[in-house]
């Protein structure tokens, strides 16, 4: 059996690290669902935004960071809700982009409740072949 010495100081850090990685906090009252992928010459965002119009969403990309913003009102006014699953308000998702991200490229497409987002790589910048001599 082999023992590996606590280092209190890496686990913090590993903490850390997983505490960035998780979305900020929602007041708003919902956070659309959302996933991140890679493919060879850039990232796709994809989120959820049933019942959101064009006009109700805004994509910013700032200092590394995809932000999308927007609003989805209540379908139906109503005086007291009994179960409420669906979401309404204002909602924000950020995501941390690698270095290497090509922005004046970067489109977004809203089409049947689902928002995709591609974001270009700058040539140059994937993954490299190195040949094992």
């Amino acid at each position: 059996m082999a023992f590996a010495r606590w280092d209190p100081v890496r686990d913090l850090l590993a903490i850390q690290l997983k505490m960035e990685r998780l979305p900020a906090p929602a007041p708003q009252g919902w956070v659309p669902a959302a996933d991140l992928c890679e493919t060879a010459d850039a990232y796709i965002v994809t989120a959820e935004l049933p019942g959101v119009a064009r006009s109700q969403v805004r994509v910013e990309v700032h200092d590394g960071h995809l932000t999308l913003h927007g609003r989805r009102d209540a379908r139906v006014a109503c005086e007291q809700y009994h179960q409420v699953e669906r979401g309404h308000g204002e909602f924000s998702r950020t995501f941390r982009l690698p270095s290497g991200i090509d922005a004046d490229r970067i489109a977004a497409d809203l089409k049947d409740g689902v928002l995709t987002v591609v974001v270009p790589k700058l040539p140059g910048h994937g993954p490299r072949k190195v040949d094992v001599g």
